[in-house]
């Protein structure tokens, strides 16, 4: 088993230190924080992941994993340290390395023995080749260190089985050693490992994570014409997915993607593709129809109503995605602030989300209107005017179509994640809108009632 430091203890860091210590290597997690390291060795866990405090738990007491702010004891006898701290996105698109460079260099001074560093982060194509360069040029001590490329393929909400039962591990190495010590880390896991060279390893997460975010802009397009032509986006999504060739996954039209990885990733790879004389038009089209994606609902909602002053407004969800308490790119992040612009009144329903939202938009006064943090659903949707559904959460699903029609003043959605059947809504007597199918419109609510006459 291996000594492991790992740098970083956000989702990437946190999440690879303790899945380690789970395997039997004997692992360090450094952070800056004093407050969150003495958190993390209470048993808590600084972000919201699904299994993450349990493990957390019982690696710290078995005394396989420990946390400090002491990076220098932490990383002098390290066999392996592992860089997982951020790379967020800068004005231009470009990945911020600052973070890194610093890990780097508090490495280079502090290693008193031979040692792997392995870069987890995800960092555009050619980093870790200054990485190494920059390790060497403050290296202290006469001893061997090399960089190894090795990104992460983790979803929030399930982090940990995303890393413990991975499909694949992607290594970049550029010597048989370094090869064979991070082959020697993940031995335990019993995963298929895919070994490459450095720069193939960082291009394939931007490769892969952008083609998904292609895969889910490609089906909100296919989407948008459905509602010209009157197709239904959920029976297309079926019938494309017996194809195996496409697969099932990633077909589910909405509101677009959101997290800390997809918007960030394909926005990279299109300012590296600029740096090199190329456009990357695929990957262009993907952002560009992604940005408009997110608003379609409020923009919809503007053309029905006269405005939103005055009007209660239940949001349910607040996440980019059910299972996390991350913000990051969400849909609701763009669509708040339209709402209270044009003066409405907000009750917000988040399971774990609104915490942090309330960080952006505090309770209370917001420009023009009012946002309101409520702990249940029937808060938010006793006599609203409208709701946005922006995320697909559990306890939203479970909402049933009757129960709008009761508790609202006018029974009125705009579902951004397609939740609701379309024929039950309408059977409720609820004015129903959502993305590549056929809208419940006040007149269509009016004929069905008609014919029921008859």
């Amino acid at each position: 088993m291996y000594k492991i430091a790992v740098a970083g203890t956000g989702y990437v860091g946190l999440v690879a230190g303790v899945c380690f210590a789970e395997v039997g290597h004997q692992v360090t997690c450094v952070d800056i924080d004093e407050v969150k390291v003495e958190l993390m060795k209470s048993g808590k866990a600084p972000i919201h992941e699904t299994g993450l405090e349990e493990l957390m738990q019982k690696n710290y007491a078995s005394g396989r994993l420990d946390y400090t702010i002491d990076f220098k004891s932490a990383y002098k006898d390290a066999d392996a340290i592992f860089i997982g701290v951020g790379t967020p996105e800068q004005p231009d698109g470009s990945a911020n390395l600052s973070y890194i460079a610093t890990v780097a260099r508090q490495i280079a001074e502090s290693v008193e023995k031979d040692c792997l560093v392995v870069v987890k982060s995800t960092v555009p194509v050619g980093t870790n080749d200054k990485v190494e360069q920059f390790i060497q040029d403050f290296l202290v001590n006469d001893v061997r260190v090399e960089v190894a490329s090795n990104p992460e393929f983790l979803a929030q909400g399930s982090a940990v089985h995303d890393t413990l039962h991975a499909e694949r591990i992607i290594i970049g190495t550029e010597s048989e050693w370094a090869e064979q010590v991070l082959k020697g880390i993940y031995d335990p896991f019993n995963l298929p490992i895919v070994s490459v060279n450095r720069r193939s390893a960082e291009m394939i997460k931007y490769a892969s994570n952008d083609f998904l975010a292609l895969k889910i802009s490609y089906m909100n397009d296919i989407a948008n014409l459905c509602e010209l032509v009157g197709a239904d986006i959920q029976d297309v999504a079926k019938g494309m997915s017996f194809d195996s060739r496409i697969g099932g996954k990633f077909l589910n039209a909405g509101i677009g993607y959101g997290g800390s990885c997809f918007p960030k990733d394909t926005k990279a790879l299109e300012n590296l593709a600029k740096q090199n004389n190329y456009e990357l038009k695929t990957v262009k089209a993907a952002i560009d129809v992604n940005q408009d994606q997110k608003t379609k609902l409020y923009k919809k909602a503007s053309k029905r109503l006269i405005t939103f002053s005055g009007l209660k407004v239940a949001v349910l969800g607040l996440t980019f995605k059910p299972g996390t308490d991350d913000l990051r790119e969400a849909a609701s992040l763009e669509n708040v602030p339209l709402l209270l612009e044009q003066g409405a009144d907000i009750y917000a329903y988040d399971p774990i989300g609104a915490e942090n939202f309330a960080r952006v938009h505090p309770e209370g006064k917001n420009g023009k209107g009012t946002i309101t943090y409520v702990s249940n659903i029937d808060h938010a949707l006793d006599g609203a005017n409208v709701c946005f559904i922006f995320t697909e959460w559990g306890e939203v699903k479970a909402v049933t179509p009757e129960t709008y029609k009761k508790s609202m003043r006018t029974p009125l959605v705009y579902d951004g994640r397609n939740i609701y059947n379309v024929e039950e809504m309408l059977q409720a007597g609820v004015e129903y809108y959502s993305i590549g199918r056929k809208p419940i419109t006040r007149e269509v609510l009016m004929e069905a009632k008609t014919l029921e006459l008859h």
